[in-house]
């Protein structure tokens, strides 16, 4: 380490740091900075961006360089000080004086007592570092390389956790549970009633969070590199400033729709019987169109072409004051009331008007919506007016993906629904022990009830904890109205109700379970269906997903701990058992040698990483199923859906399916 000036002996040009600096941030150290990155940038290669990291190594050699100099000159081999010469080794660099300051400072108890104190610290760490030499940025990318993940960084408790498996690969319990509590905290965390601004790992450690560094990332990685910017919490002041602002700007919009309704509403003769609802903020022409409707509640109903017209007319009629003619291509809701019942059909609802012209109210009518010309579902016999948006789509998740960047689509709030559901309870009697009951068809489960859920059911879906029963039933429902109602699926896929096939009814009622299972295989024997059945180890324990085909007799066992179906001896028995009864009852003979040959396939799904998400894993097993419409699932998993785990926004989607389709179920 180079000497400063007025210490050095010869008193030559060279600036430096000299080793009895104390503070790497003293802006006196600034000219002496510049010149070791000058220095630096003559022999590398290196952008300007990387100063300040350089900068910091260099402080941390010379904090080192110290630390060399005490302990082979200043110590001998019992730790005892000794009061040493100038090495003549380092003559050049260090000048007498600086080298006397730097022992006497050396030889105080101050001193003293922080070098033992840092000793007995980084001699016996809470949760040692095992990767030896391999920094965190070398195992991110290596962990990254194995997994073929397309993402570009692992959460920085991920990689906490992973830099403290040693070789053996196994993992200290307090580091599991460390972990385990990140993924929790991860989860259940509340964007809309956050205010602690540190990381999900410095609260799992209870810790401080430091400024200028990111927990569990490395040496040289700070918040500002990584752009994670603390969340401030707003005044009074200013959230009324925001608030008279939103006022202002939703004032100014109604002022500018009023413009546009009035320019779009003049008639251009008041001798014609003719109506001239021409609105200019829609294209001129027939486009395609989204309809919508604003009560009970705004959502969308159908879709079809807008015609926007001078002079356009319905059936030889005017069109009502603010609305443009419509035909209706699909409907999304069959019983939607239309905004303008039509005289000539005597039409008045939305399934009633398809393949005719309506009137709909201009400010209900969202521009851009094509309608495809070929349809899978409609290739299958189902009928088009009951497709649903999802059925519709013909583009490949990949290139959907490409599409969504190349137009910059924007990602909706994450948390949206959760934050609508959360403020509907908080009016309800829910807290208080009250339960709502969501209607099941019979054709969901064989039978009709209806399903309890409480305040504990609500908070699973809100916080991220463990899924119950009830939770697991309701997005089943979800699943039947959303996509295999409007696509047709119900016709290639079922569901069994894991309340009355779960590890415990298993054990202690396997007549009643066989029995259930039985008549929903034999409700449908002339064609091949896939049966879903979330299966629960009992008592609230783990989810995994055991998909059956009676017809062919496999089994598809899916889950997220990477478990066999070994597992759980029970199960597999009472399936065995009940698709060899199928197999009788639907008098289908095979050899004896063959009769125990039902096929079971472990798929290599998704993986969880922690003791929650075994519910949410088995239903985003369930969706993508559906969504890939095939009775066979791969071994090694669809190509779409395939990666090492589910990501956090993953997860969300599904809470975020639940809590909308409960508002809109208004059961609260």
């Amino acid at each position: 380490m180079m000497a400063s000036n007025e210490d050095h002996p010869h008193g030559d040009e060279t600036v430096g740091v000299p080793i009895t600096c104390d503070n790497w941030r003293n802006k006196q150290l600034n000219e002496a900075k510049d010149k070791i990155w000058s220095e630096i940038k003559r022999c590398f290669d290196i952008e300007e961006n990387r100063r300040d990291h350089c900068l910091k190594l260099a402080g941390k050699l010379l904090r080192g360089f110290r630390t060399f100099l005490s302990t082979t000159f200043l110590r001998d081999t019992e730790g005892t000080f000794v009061d040493a010469e100038l090495p003549s080794k380092y003559a050049s660099l260090i000048s007498p004086k600086e080298w006397e300051t730097f022992k006497s400072k050396r030889k105080t108890q101050e001193f003293k007592s922080v070098s033992e104190t840092n000793r007995q610290r980084a001699s016996s760490p809470a949760y040692p570092y095992r990767k030896w030499r391999v920094g965190y940025g070398r195992l991110e990318q290596s962990i990254l390389t194995k997994e073929n993940s397309s993402e570009t960084s692992l959460p920085a408790h991920v990689l906490w956790k992973e830099a403290r498996v040693g070789k053996d690969g196994k993992i200290k319990e307090d580091v599991q549970q460390i972990f385990e509590k990140c993924e929790t905290l991860s989860q259940s965390i509340v964007p809309y009633e956050d205010t602690d601004c540190r990381s999900i790992l410095s609260r799992a450690l209870d810790v401080p969070e430091y400024s200028g560094r990111v927990r569990g990332k490395g040496f040289g990685i700070t918040q500002k590199s990584l752009n994670i910017k603390k969340q401030k919490t707003p005044s009074n002041k200013e959230l009324q400033q925001t608030l008279e602002a939103l006022k202002a700007e939703v004032l100014e919009l109604r002022k500018e729709r009023e413009r546009d309704r009035a320019a779009g509403f003049k008639d251009t003769s008041d001798k014609d019987s003719i109506n001239c609802n021409f609105q200019p903020t829609i294209p001129e022409g027939i486009s395609p169109c989204h309809l919508y409707l604003a009560r009970p509640t705004y959502r969308m109903v159908g879709k079809g072409k807008v015609h926007n017209n001078l002079g356009e007319l319905l059936h030889t009629k005017p069109l009502p004051t603010g609305s443009l003619k419509v035909s209706v291509d699909i409907a999304l809701e069959k019983d939607a009331l239309l905004p303008h019942p039509d005289d000539v059909s005597d039409a008045t609802l939305l399934g009633d008007a398809i393949g005719s012209f309506v009137a709909w109210p201009t400010d209900l009518i969202i521009v851009g919506y094509e309608t495809p010309t070929k349809s899978k579902a409609k290739d299958k016999g189902i009928a088009r007016e009951i497709e649903s948006v999802a059925s519709q789509k013909e583009i490949p998740v990949a290139k959907k993906t490409e599409i969504s960047k190349r137009t910059g689509a924007k990602k909706k709030n994450p948390s949206k629904y959760r934050a609508c559901l959360h403020t509907y309870l908080e009016t309800t009697d829910i807290s208080d022990g009250c339960v709502r009951l969501i209607p099941m068809d019979g054709a969901i489960f064989g039978f009709e009830y209806a399903e309890p859920l409480g305040k504990e059911d609500f908070d699973q879906i809100l916080y991220h904890t463990q899924l119950s029963v009830g939770v697991i039933n309701t997005y089943m429902r979800y699943l039947y109205d959303k996509l295999m109602g409007p696509r047709g699926l119900e016709q290639r896929f079922s569901f069994l109700n894991p309340m009355k096939t779960n590890l415990t009814e298993m054990i202690r009622k396997p007549d009643e379970v066989r029995t259930y299972v039985v008549e929903r295989f034999m409700a449908d024997t002339d064609r091949e269906k896939l049966f879903f059945l979330p299966f629960n180890t009992g008592d609230g324990g783990h989810w995994l997903l055991v998909a059956i085909n009676p017809f062919k007799e496999i089994v598809y066992y899916l889950d997220s701990l990477h478990k066999d179906w070994t597992t759980y001896p029970a199960m597999k028995t009472i399936v065995d058992t009940i698709i060899q009864t199928v197999r009788a009852q639907r008098k289908i003979q095979v050899p004896k040698r063959k009769a125990n040959n039902i096929t079971w396939n472990r798929v290599e799904c998704p993986r969880q990483r922690n003791n929650i998400d075994c519910g949410y894993y088995t239903l985003r097993f369930m969706k993508e199923t559906l969504l890939m419409d095939r009775t066979d699932i791969p071994s090694d998993y669809f190509d779409e859906y395939r990666c090492a785990y589910y990501s956090k926004d993953q997860l969300d989607e599904i809470k975020e399916e639940l809590c909308q389709f409960i508002i809109e179920l208004q059961v609260l």
